[in-house]
């Protein structure tokens, strides 16, 4: 029996969201809800930026309905990516080392602590069920040439009991011999492979459409765009990801999931597809095409919010 496939997008408070597809003048703490009447899970993308306080998730808890869930995106000091002492906790940042360009230092102790950290920030999304996973999107500089696999397993143990997803950003980690000693260290964790849609092209930086189940629980589906030269030079989210998926695009994905979902109970799509309101309308119209009911209509809730 094929696994449940639920579909968001990668985050809810988008630039491109909030102008072009979220009722005009919707204050800022109704946005979630309305959300989650029209989808049934969303990344975290804040939590790549800074941890949030446990007040705040606790509140994301109350304003969305029952069986609505999250997927947390780590910190970026977490991913291996650059990260400042003022994107750290204030207690942490105290005894972080930094180099002489202000960038910090990740030790043992330090992601310890961070994942100790955010832990307790989404406590109340583990104690309602909420949490689907943890997201590891890694920087496009760990690759196979300089780092190894098992540099991510003392991350993985420290956030067991729960999923963590690990998304590549290098390409070397899936091809040639490479590909089969990836999937097994992931399968051995535990940890579900995150497979994406990528703009084409062998950038070191862009995945190739590699499908993988690594999990006995979890897979995981990113889908980025296929801006080939926004996604390697542009500067800002927008340039970077922005894409509308025509039917034809959103099928070829809509038949990967499906494959992905003959083995494993719950498959995790979402779109990142980030220009205006490209991820939302791809990801309903992707639940379309897989026979989901798409929600309730935007513009009927648009008109309904303005009195119309």
């Amino acid at each position: 029996m094929a696994g449940r496939i639920v579909v968001g997008t990668s985050s809810w408070a988008d630039p491109g969201f909030i102008e072009d597809w979220y009722p005009r003048g919707m204050p800022a703490g109704e946005r979630l809800s309305w959300y989650a009447e029209r989808f049934e899970a969303v990344e975290l993308n804040s939590s790549y930026y800074a941890i949030p306080q446990p007040d705040t998730v606790a509140r994301w808890t109350r304003i969305t309905p029952e069986g609505f869930t999250f997927d947390v995106k780590l910190h970026k000091l977490l991913s291996r990516h650059s990260a400042t002492l003022d994107s750290l906790p204030e207690e942490l940042r105290e005894h972080a080392r930094t180099t002489d360009r202000g960038r910090v230092l990740l030790t043992p102790e330090l992601e310890g602590a961070m994942a100790r950290e955010i832990l307790t920030a989404v406590a109340p999304l583990i104690e309602t069920g909420r949490l689907s996973s943890f997201l590891l999107q890694l920087t496009p500089a760990f690759g196979p040439k300089r780092n190894q696999l098992e540099e991510l397993a003392p991350l993985i143990d420290h956030l067991r009991p729960h999923r963590v997803a690990v998304e590549f950003r290098n390409r070397g980690w899936v091809e040639e011999a490479q590909a089969e000693l990836t999937f097994d260290f992931l399968s051995q964790q535990q940890a579900a492979f995150v497979s994406v849609d990528a703009p084409p092209g062998d950038h070191h930086s862009i995945m190739p459409a590699v499908d993988a189940v690594t999990s006995d629980h979890l897979a995981y589906m990113r889908m980025h765009g296929r801006n080939t030269e926004g996604y390697l030079k542009g500067r800002s989210v927008p340039e970077r990801f922005g894409w509308d998926y025509s039917d034809a695009e959103l099928e070829e994905i809509a038949t990967r999931a499906r494959g992905l979902a003959q083995e494993v109970p719950d498959l995790r799509v979402m779109f990142n597809n980030n220009r205006s309101a490209g991820a939302p309308t791809a990801a309903r119209r992707f639940r379309e095409l897989i026979g989901q009911d798409p929600g309730p209509p935007v513009e009927d809730a648009q008109l309904r919010l303005l009195g119309g």
